[in-house]
């Protein structure tokens, strides 16, 4: 297994169609799972030479937590269905590697299972399906230790997958929502909601789906400590742009006053390398460690975050530039 891409192929043919279909698939048309991917592809990196990059450090600090690279693993759903451990074999892979995993509220596992289970710090991924509910995972999050809530805002109803609805996928259990709580429950989330989150935890508050600079200001109004620029892996409205294409609007329109965090399409080294240079501060990663989870369960997904770790730690040293901190803007061209 030597990229991500072959662990995509392994997982694809471990798992069941109706599984992968879940996995892989986006919304309508899959324009912007596409996208996500090729969007990547067009941007050019601009190596300096005769530097010494005879040792790269990969070490960044996330919301002042330091983390080994610069690399966090990106809430995802029913990672048992990838590997009958699931999120406690995630979390074990992300405290080998030194990294935060963001556990989704609709994991298999339980929260405070799957804070047993970690050896790094965790983030808690939050959808508000309603408000008691709400207010139930963010004290369990926080007396279980997670140390920052990612409320995801890009879902007020579910996006039309229909390469999962083809394959007859079906929702199982999740480990964290009691039994009242079922999809239909969401609620259409505001601003106003954002208020009366701070109001329930003194935990650090990042908001998932940030697409605009629009949005991104009112985040840094509303007291925000932090953006995920994400479309959901292409899975909610067809159509949008690929994040790192909205990236650079993002980290203008914030000017520094929040930290500035991107997911979607990132497969290679190379890429989280133009996501640092374009001015996130770290990278999360998804589906690929589901893949890694189906061909090996926590020792799959720890190798997969290795080849990324490698991989970044390669092009930094063949694009002159021996720390993440020296990365900046002039090492890209985008076409």
């Amino acid at each position: 297994m030597i990229n991500l891409f072959d662990y995509e192929s392994l997982a694809q043919a471990r798992l069941d169609p109706a599984t992968w279909g879940y996995y892989a698939g986006g919304s309508d048309d899959e324009v912007t799972l596409r996208e996500n991917r090729a969007a990547f592809e067009r941007i050019r990196l601009r190596p300096r030479v005769l530097v010494d990059v005879a040792c790269c450090d990969l070490h960044t600090t996330v919301l002042g937590t330091p983390v080994a690279l610069p690399v966090l693993i990106a809430p995802t759903a029913f990672h048992s269905l990838a590997h009958p451990e699931g999120e406690c074999a995630t979390a074990r892979a992300a405290g080998r590697v030194g990294t935060v995993l963001v556990a989704s509220s609709s994991s298999n596992c339980s929260l405070e299972e799957i804070a047993r289970a970690a050896g790094a710090p965790l983030w808690f991924q939050l959808y508000i399906f309603n408000r008691q509910n709400a207010e139930e995972l963010v004290g369990r999050a926080e007396d279980a230790g997670y140390r920052a809530l990612v409320l995801t805002v890009d879902s007020p109803r579910w996006g039309h997958k229909e390469r999962a609805l083809r394959s007859g996928f079906r929702t199982p259990v999740k480990g964290n929502m009691t039994d009242q709580v079922a999809a239909k429950d969401t609620i259409v989330v505001t601003w106003a909601d954002l208020d009366w989150l701070k109001s329930l935890s003194s935990l650090p508050i990042l908001l998932k789906g940030i697409l605009t600079a629009e949005d991104a200001l009112l985040a840094v109004e509303h007291g925000v400590d932090g953006i995920v620029v994400s479309n959901h892996g292409g899975r909610q409205l067809d159509g949008v742009p690929a994040t790192i294409e909205v990236l650079p609007e993002i980290i203008e329109a914030v000017n520094g006053r929040c930290e500035v965090y991107i997911d979607g399409g990132i497969r290679r080294g190379t890429d989280i390398l133009k996501a640092l240079a374009l001015g996130a501060r770290a990278v999360l990663v998804g589906r690929p460690l589901l893949w890694g989870l189906a061909a090996d369960g926590a020792e799959g997904a720890y190798r997969v975050l290795e080849i990324l770790r490698a991989e970044l730690e390669l092009a930094l040293s063949l694009a002159g530039r021996p720390t993440v901190a020296s990365v900046d803007r002039s090492l890209v061209r985008l076409s």
